[in-house]
């Protein structure tokens, strides 16, 4: 079994942040010095295809795929099925648990627990790592010089310091250069956009429960087939109980109604930060 020290790999989720560390990180392999020194030259960057994103995640993950192509820097994506696994398995077997907002026969509200991003992200990624990368066999047990030795990167940034958590998984520590950078969005946005030329937006589930009223009106005038998907999950749990059963009915809005009954008004909700003054729409 090989063994490397001291990997350093970036958790691409083809987002606005995220991006930016992809653009550091392939801009200090290109001019051969830190001109970011937060931000390692990658080892990895891996990228989950959970089928089921915006169109514009995905041409975020090509331009970024592109770009380490350039740079050097190794770029995998991993197929992840979160949405064909939800149309598969809802209703008949356990499935990994969605923070969908609940609505109690007594009117009491709800939101379920949030593992789909450790199930189909952060699993995903040390199961590549582990065995890929550092070429472990199956079952073999993890050596001492190997548990919390590696560096994975997150794109959060310095306005979500609450997400910047330890790792729970045996191989990583946790890294966050955006949060000690003090990078916001915006700094983000204007980052990729004025050195790599592309504008970015958030990247999530279409059938993510965090979305705004808004990004399902936009997607629904916009991006037709997108807006399909998440209204195929959206109507998988209200016609089927959850294994094992719940009390509660499950939405995908927050406003506990369906994704075909919002109405204008549900969709006032459009997250924005400011880019020169202006206001730029966050993706959510």
């Amino acid at each position: 079994m090989l063994t490397l020290d001291n990997l350093e790999i970036l958790s691409y989720g083809a987002g606005t942040p995220s991006t930016t560390l992809v653009g550091m990180a392939c801009e200090n392999a290109m001019r051969g010095y830190p001109v970011w020194p937060e931000v390692p030259i990658y080892d990895a960057v891996i990228f989950c295809d959970l089928h089921a994103e915006p169109s514009w995640v995905y041409r975020q993950a090509a331009f970024a795929a592109d770009l380490c192509r350039r740079a050097g820097i190794p770029f995998y994506k991993l197929d992840v099925d979160l949405y064909g696994d939800y149309l598969n398995r809802f209703g008949k077997a356990r499935v990994s648990s969605i923070p969908f907002w609940t609505l109690g026969e007594d009117g009491k509200k709800g939101r379920m627990p949030r593992q789909c991003t450790v199930d189909y992200k952060i699993k995903m990624i040390e199961r590549f790592v582990r065995y890929e990368l550092l070429c472990y066999r199956p079952r073999e047990r993890t050596l001492s010089v190997d548990k919390h030795a590696h560096g994975l990167h997150m794109g959060i940034m310095a306005e979500e310091v609450r997400r910047a958590k330890e790792s729970k998984a045996i191989l990583f520590e946790n890294k966050y250069p955006l949060v000690a950078m003090g990078w916001t969005r915006s700094d983000c946005y204007a980052y990729n956009r004025e050195v790599w030329g592309i504008e970015t937006k958030a990247s999530c589930c279409v059938f993510c429960p965090f979305h705004t009223g808004y990004f399902y009106q936009h997607i629904r005038e916009h991006d037709p087939a997108c807006y399909a998907s998440a209204c195929q999950v959206d109507e998988l749990i209200e016609r089927y109980q959850a294994h094992p059963p719940l009390k509660s009915q499950l939405f995908i809005s927050k406003t506990h109604k369906r994704l075909r009954d919002l109405s204008d008004a549900d969709c006032g909700d459009m997250q924005t930060f400011l880019y020169k003054g202006s206001p730029v729409w966050t993706g959510f």
